[in-house]
């Protein structure tokens, strides 16, 4: 299926054809690990599996490809982050409602294939010479990112790995189209400071 082009795949997810969202969601996959990654608090984060919380997003989607009713990609997309945003924040009022220990609960260490489609998407907001290439270097970017203020890891999160354009983006976050831009700027500017203390 990697031939088909992406407007094929999505007009057959629309008609119900399970394996094109299949294909869909592997062809997303990198973002969604990302944004989950990036939008998971720090009880999720101790509490939760990454590889399990994409999974589980992946199989909603799945059970509930019929859902899928609007064209191109950009729709599509914003379903599956819709998915995995709702499904992240279940999983906190959950583990809050439950009083766990964060402490208590280790997350796994992601497999290669996990670190390859990190690095993959990090890669849009981190510099070459600062680019994902080991579990360490995810590590960084991600201690990095969490220093980072709310609305400049929201801009990033939003721009780079949910590909939204600035219009939307500032939709979202309630600004002007300008203040998003300046916003980004500097959001990625203070990430870039913070990895290069972080080396």
């Amino acid at each position: 299926m990697d031939a088909i082009p992406l407007q094929e795949l999505i007009d057959a997810a629309q008609r119900g054809d399970r394996a094109a969202v299949d294909e869909l969601l592997v062809r997303h996959l990198p973002d969604l690990r990302a944004y989950v990654r990036l939008r998971a608090g720090p009880l999720v984060r101790a509490t939760e599996r990454e590889s399990d919380v994409v999974q589980s997003v992946m199989r909603e989607v799945l059970e509930h490809a019929e859902r899928f009713q609007h064209g191109g990609e950009g729709a599509f997309r914003a379903w599956l982050f819709a998915t995995a945003l709702r499904k992240l924040v279940n999983k906190d009022a959950f583990h809050r409602a439950e009083r766990r220990d964060a402490g208590r609960i280790e997350a796994g260490v992601d497999p290669d294939e996990e670190v390859a489609q990190l690095a993959a998407a990090y890669g849009r907001f981190s510099a070459p010479s600062q680019a994902a290439r080991s579990t360490e270097e995810i590590a960084r970017i991600d201690r990095a990112f969490a220093k980072l203020p709310d609305d400049y890891r929201e801009v990033i999160v939003l721009s780079r790995v949910v590909g939204l354009s600035r219009a939307d983006v500032a939709l979202k976050m309630d600004r002007t189209e300008a203040s998003i831009r300046n916003l980004l700027h500097r959001a990625l500017a203070q990430l870039g400071e913070l990895l290069a203390v972080d080396e």
